[in-house]
């Protein structure tokens, strides 16, 4: 509001304050999932018109083939296996991913509701079952399309069945199909922009220019949120690696091809040419080499070795002619490399690559015996680990929210603005190896009841009980209070029978 005083105005006129609130969403929101914005002009009516086929579409199916070209090396696929095995467990009888709504405030009822949704979803993908395969190809292509299938007759029933799509057959667009002039500048306002995705039956095809046209809530889109600099194209969690791999594949073969070349003795031939003129002593050299040459071809594509010709020797022979008045045809050896059991520069490749994927270079030494870790043992490329499969689980849930509230919603449980809020507050836990984790919570409690123990003898003089059952044995206040009115319970049922009396001080009045 403009304040006129003395002939001066403080403030904005209202023409001003009209431009300021006609300008307050000026951009576009940022491009997170690499959406391929088009203009939706009356030029962009030609459907294809502005797609970069030959640019980023097309780029992005070499990615992806890249990448799953990379899961098959032994050394990728075993990262890749620990990865998924840390990220996702499955257990008979037991789900591997469960939801918590401990910190959403609704109505137990809509909350059982929601449970009951949660597995259903499970049970369209296949999550049961597949589970390992699903969050193994989310973490590949770096990115995961579903197709969602619903009544159209009667939408309240829900999802009907979940169909995945080929990430090179499918694309997101952002259609901007009007413009405002801000300033002489064109500006590109929220409200005019349209998502959606497009089907290319031919995905592999990059000079496909036909596609489907599919609206955005028809399909569940989760991808890695790695994006390249330009944001205008997602990459995958295997992008990191592609130099690493490829610096050690071609370091194992030039050593296998080294190793080959090096190891045996190989043969060196003096012929004597006599008094022959050049040409006539190579076209004799040349005979003599047809006769017992062989050609060693190594493939690094299999790794096999294998001779054209069938011959039985390892390796090319060297030909040396020899004139007159030497010691004539001889035939000697060449002695086979020293150096040939090194193979530093390949274990650091493999370290390299490790790091690159994440994975702890302590992974890497099968014969290493496996360590359930103390506190005081655990490294700190685990705990780096344990943060990193943390991250792709977070990322990864974006799939059961995007499915969770279609289902909601198409049911009428919830509303979309209610989704909105309450998904913040959603957690998925994720199933834990019930052995390992036995295990781990058996050696935690051990330690905090020594620590207690230690600490009895100073309990009332500088520690309080509720200080030590809080800070020490890790108790909330509801486990105190549950604890407490079971002790008092078992008291009067006469459970300890007076067994308890040389535990009760430490156990029971102690920690009251």
């Amino acid at each position: 509001m403009a304040v006129r005083l003395l002939g001066f105005t403080i403030g904005r006129t209202s023409k001003e304050e009209q431009s300021v609130v006609s300008t307050q969403a000026f951009s576009l929101p940022e491009n997170e999932d690499a959406a391929l914005t088009i203009d939706g002009g009356p030029l962009g009516a030609a459907y294809g018109t502005y797609l970069d086929l030959d640019g980023v579409f097309k780029t992005e199916n070499d990615l992806i083939t890249r990448y799953r070209e990379m899961s098959l090396n032994p050394e990728v696929d075993i990262a890749i296996d620990d990865i998924v095995n840390e990220s996702v467990v499955t257990e008979a009888g037991k789900p591997p991913v469960s939801i918590s709504l401990g910190n959403v405030d609704i109505p137990d009822k809509i909350k059982s509701k929601i449970r009951s949704e949660f597995f259903e979803i499970q049970r369209l993908l296949g999550f049961y079952d597949f589970a390992y395969d699903i969050f193994k190809k989310w973490y590949v292509d770096g990115r995961l399309y579903y197709h969602i299938l619903i009544d159209l007759k009667n939408p309240k029933n829900g999802i009907q069945e979940l169909r995945s799509i080929d990430p090179r057959q499918i694309k997101k667009v952002r259609e901007v199909r009007e413009q405002k002039q801000i300033n002489g500048q064109l500006i590109a306002l929220p409200t005019n922009a349209v998502d959606y995705y497009t089907f290319f039956p031919e995905g592999s095809n990059p000079n496909n220019t036909s596609g489907i046209k599919i609206a955005r809530d028809s399909i569940s889109y989760t991808h890695s949120g790695i994006l390249n600099s330009e944001k205008t194209m997602i990459l995958g969690h295997l992008h990191k690696a592609i130099k690493p791999m490829n610096q050690l594949r071609m370091l194992e073969d030039a050593t296998v091809i080294y190793r080959i070349a090096r190891a045996p003795e190989r043969r060196i031939f003096y012929v004597d040419v006599g008094n022959l003129p050049k040409v006539k002593a190579e076209q004799y050299l040349r005979g003599i080499m047809s006769q017992y040459k062989n050609k060693l071809i190594y493939d690094s594509t299999t790794g096999e070795v294998r001779d054209d010709r069938k011959h039985m020797s390892m390796l090319e022979d060297f030909w040396l002619p020899r004139r007159e008045g030497g010691r004539g045809t001889e035939i000697t050896t060449l002695p086979g490399g020293t150096n040939l059991g090194e193979i530093e520069d390949i274990i650091y490749f493999k370290k390299k690559l490790y790091k690159a994927l994440g994975v702890p270079v302590s992974r890497l030494e099968p014969e290493g015996s496996f360590s359930l870790g103390r506190a005081t043992e655990i490294t700190r490329d685990e705990v780096k680990f344990g943060k990193y499969v943390n991250r792709l689980r977070a990322r990864f849930s974006s799939l059961f929210d995007n499915l969770l509230g279609t289902q909601l919603q198409l049911k009428g449980i919830i509303s979309s603005d209610d989704w909105e809020e309450i998904k913040q507050t959603i957690y998925y836990d994720y199933h834990q190896d019930s052995h390992f984790a036995e295990l781990k919570q058996v050696e935690l409690l051990r330690d905090r009841t020594e620590i207690a123990q230690t600490l009895d003898e100073y309990i009332g003089r500088f520690y309080s009980n509720e200080w030590v059952r809080k800070n020490v044995l890790m108790q909330t206040e509801e486990d105190i209070d549950r604890i407490d009115a079971q002790i008092e319970q078992e008291k009067k049922d006469g459970e300890e029978h007076g067994e308890g009396e040389d535990d009760a001080e430490y156990g029971g009045d102690s920690f009251k």
